[in-house]
């Protein structure tokens, strides 16, 4: 089992820089790789970024590819998503997830740890 915690969401302006943390005890991302997906309000939840358990692989979503990155430190406890020339449209809940499907996967139905989400909020 792994836990998940996310933290670093915040307000901030068009065109800023935010860094979200996904912090994993009980088990560490070596086991998992790792997701981020966001919800904004009345929409369905959607696919952000995803790494492989071995972090060679990464994915990203057409609408912030070339301006999010997503990482994992050295020893894997901790997933990040720096987030950089954010928009408006990025304005959500931000939801970091782990999967047993080590490729990593776009799909959330691929995720069975969830972590309770944190908000950014992007104002123009």
């Amino acid at each position: 089992q792994v836990q998940l915690v996310e933290s670093g969401g915040e307000l901030v302006q068009a065109g800023g820089s935010l860094r979200l943390s996904c912090a994993a005890s009980g088990r560490t991302f070596s086991s998992y790789a790792m997701g981020w997906f966001r919800q904004a309000p009345g929409k369905e939840r959607e696919f952000v970024a995803a790494v492989s358990w071995s972090g060679d692989n990464k994915i990203y979503a057409d609408s912030v590819k070339g301006r999010f990155t997503i990482s994992t430190d050295n020893d894997k406890t901790t997933g990040y998503l720096q987030m950089n020339s954010l928009k408006p449209e990025d304005t959500a809940v931000y939801y970091c997830a782990a999967s047993a499907f080590g490729a990593g996967s776009s799909r959330s139905s691929a995720y069975s740890h969830w972590g309770q989400g944190t908000q950014v909020t992007v104002s123009s």
